[in-house]
């Protein structure tokens, strides 16, 4: 059976930021497969930094769940600080490869959380 990740395409922002760092590699005269390995390690945690801002958006800051008891509870959203932290990786990943954060092609997207 596929999985369904793997057959996913790949958005403009993802082809786009893949060529730019590929290009800026390239103007260092850096090569090979580990460099390869990074970028798509990169790519990858653009989509998940992505996902964890959709489930701020979606459910916001804080939310409301049911304890075992049956009690409401007002929790803090995880994805906040998985998304600090897939940030601050992305960021090693760039400053180990010699790198600067491309631009991203969405104009209107902001690195916000809300």
């Amino acid at each position: 059976m596929e999985n369904i990740e793997n057959t996913e395409i790949e958005s403009d922002k993802i082809i786009d930021i893949r060529t730019d760092l590929k290009q800026q590699l390239e103007d260092l005269n850096k090569y090979g497969k580990v460099y390869d390995d990074l970028i798509e390690d990169y790519l990858q945690m653009i989509k998940t930094k992505d996902a964890l801002k959709q489930d701020v958006k979606d459910k916001g800051l804080r939310y409301k769940v049911k304890t075992g008891n049956g009690f409401m509870q007002v929790k803090p959203n995880e994805s906040i600080e998985k998304f600090i932290k897939v940030n601050n990786q992305m960021l090693k990943i760039l400053e180990t490869l010699g790198l600067k954060a491309p631009p991203e092609s969405d104009q209107g997207d902001d690195d916000g959380l809300c």
